[in-house]
């Protein structure tokens, strides 16, 4: 696709975009591309695959979501869907969770570029963050593992109420049949997913669970133990 005609769908997904969003996402592209040729951030670093790949994929969960304060991005990588919420949730706190450091030296830059007063990085591993446990209305991760994992690592951090949102592609429905134990032992119940498609007609589920009820203080266990016996 053109990459005006990527704009288009954009701008016809989210109906609100400023014309401060559209420069941020301009600044935050090129960027993105001009680090990658030093550092290994993403696969996809053209700018039609940039905005079609990252930011529309970022935005399709967004528009999942109800309002919400607080969201966590669990290993955020380049920074989605964390910093692309950001950009198009000023007022909400942000917090881009990834365990490289030379990653998080990228976020913080992309952050003091774009001025998002409203970004934290946190250079930590998921199973890492006791400090954070039942902070966030939403915590979302993309491309991290499989569902029955994740749900282990990051419902623990889900406000009662919250939601844990994993972003799926076509493997998404046998996930979420292999993860509905964990997600019960976790305090969660699972929303039923939904279909949604990429501009390039590919399939995503943005895999929503529910915070129910507290996570047992025993979750998470140790990461060798969640990848030796997963829930």
């Amino acid at each position: 696709m053109h990459l005006q005609s990527i704009k288009d769908a954009i701008n016809h997904l989210t109906q609100t975009m400023t014309t401060q969003q559209w420069e941020q996402f301009a600044q935050y592209a090129s960027f993105l591309y001009e680090k990658n040729q030093v550092m290994n951030l993403t696969a996809i670093d053209d700018p039609q695959g940039i905005y079609e790949k990252h930011f529309y994929d970022s935005l399709l969960m967004l528009e999942t979501l109800d309002a919400f304060d607080t969201f966590c991005d669990l290993g955020s990588g380049a920074g989605f869907p964390g910093m692309v919420v950001a950009i198009m949730r000023p007022k909400a706190h942000i917090t881009l969770v990834e365990p490289l450091s030379k990653r998080c030296v990228f976020l913080q830059e992309v952050a003091e570029l774009l001025n998002l007063t409203n970004v934290v990085i946190v250079n930590e591993r998921a199973e890492d963050l006791a400090a954070f446990r039942e902070s966030f209305d939403v915590v979302a991760a993309r491309a991290v593992s499989k569902l029955n994992i994740l749900v282990e690592l990051g419902l623990p951090l889900v406000k009662v109420g919250g939601y844990l949102v994993a972003m799926k592609a076509a493997a998404a429905l046998e996930e979420a049949a292999e993860a509905k134990r964990a997600i019960g032992q976790c305090g969660g119940k699972l929303q039923n997913p939904q279909p949604q498609y990429l501009l390039d007609g590919s399939i995503r589920y943005n895999i929503k669970i529910e915070k129910i009820k507290q996570t047992p203080a025993r979750f998470p266990r140790r990461y060798s133990q969640i990848k030796k016996k997963p829930l």
